[in-house]
């Protein structure tokens, strides 16, 4: 039987505890934006709605994309609305030793490859399948270098879907195995469900309800540790969120189809899986999703209740009735009476129940 990594974790699944764990993981490559408020906010009430605890992660793990004091910065600006981690705030940068040991473990269970493929030589075989660009279209690991470097100087950490997959199907009770002839079939793992004899998995998103993807065909063999050296945001996350205890997963929905890779590095890591929630996101008058990359500006905090209303209003909260005018310089007794009348909204139009 495989063993778990040598993390400080719960050993109940997150639907099996009555405790609630939440956070809020920026990556610091600029300030919050108004986007990243709406993030914040919603993951912060959850927590408090819950009566739980809501935590602070700093996701530095690419370097290149940080911009020094960022960090800091966004820290300011979630103590200037009333958002204050409940315990020690976690850098990852300062996490590699628990990436290395769960790719250790993927490496000794044969879940995890070495791959030698530059970005051209991924992009020669994605034309050689047919498979062109498409704007906001990942396509799949063609799989290249799953069975072998082939010669190649290994470059990066693949994890072995397929044999995930495979090893998923084959390790079904055996009770399910008489059950999969039927038209549709699912086997159960934890939150994970695992269409039978295919790479179909399903899981429940607290506001989106019921999800699906196909992982092989729509993201292949993704990576856990780049050519460059740095950790892949899949399995840190995974790890971190194991780490650190966290029930819940309060995000942005443009993460949603992250989801089902990180079940099933859960999965395999033998973690606890949280239960997912993700939010609406704020978008430009192009319809595209708010973001440091087009410029979107740092997030005023000379009027915290402005900023927060507008933030709870994205969320399909209404404006607090106890506040003063939004044009007006706030008090600072009001700021945690709207924080506290949101938290009672967020019970009312969010599903609550696990």
């Amino acid at each position: 039987m495989t063993s778990a990594i040598a993390l400080t974790f719960p050993s109940q699944s997150a639907s099996s505890s009555g405790r609630y764990i939440g956070r809020f993981a920026p990556s610091p490559t600029g300030p919050l934006h108004a986007g990243s408020l709406v993030a914040a906010l919603a993951s912060w009430l959850d927590a408090r709605a819950h009566q739980g605890q809501w935590l602070i992660r700093i996701e530095d793990i690419d370097p290149p994309r940080c911009q020094v004091g960022a960090d800091q910065e966004i820290l300011r600006q979630l103590a200037a609305f009333g958002l204050h981690s409940d315990a020690p705030v976690v850098w990852q940068s300062q996490r590699h030793a628990l990436y290395e040991q769960a790719l250790q473990q993927l490496q000794n269970q044969q879940l995890a490859y070495p791959c030698g493929c530059t970005r051209k030589d991924i992009e020669a075989a994605w034309q050689a399948q047919g498979l062109k660009h498409e704007r906001h279209v990942e396509r799949p690991y063609p799989g290249t270098c799953r069975n072998g470097l082939h010669g190649k100087p290994a470059r990066a950490w693949r994890f072995a879907l397929e044999q995930q997959i495979a090893d998923l199907h084959k390790n079904r009770p055996s009770a399910l195995a008489h059950q999969a002839q039927a038209a549709i079939q699912t086997i159960a793992i934890g939150q994970l469900q695992l269409e039978c004899n295919t790479p179909v998995l399903h899981w429940l998103d607290r506001r989106l309800g019921a999800q699906q993807q196909n992982v092989q065909t729509s993201v292949g063999d993704f990576v856990l540790r780049r050519a460059d050296g740095l950790w892949a945001y899949q399995l840190a996350v995974v790890v971190d969120d194991a780490s650190q205890g966290i029930t819940d997963v309060v995000r942005g929905e443009d993460l949603t189809d992250n989801t089902p890779r990180q079940l099933l590095l859960q999965q395999a890591l033998c973690l606890p899986q949280p239960r997912y929630l993700h939010t609406p996101l704020v978008r430009m008058e192009s319809g595209e999703k708010l973001s440091k990359q087009h410029g979107a500006p740092a997030v005023d905090v000379s009027q915290p209740l402005r900023a927060l209303s507008d933030a709870a209003a994205q969320l399909g909260l209404p404006q607090a009735p106890m506040t003063p005018s939004l044009h007006d310089e706030s008090p600072a007794s009001a700021l945690p009476l709207a924080l506290s009348f949101w938290i009672n909204c967020w019970r009312q139009t969010y599903n609550i129940a696990p």
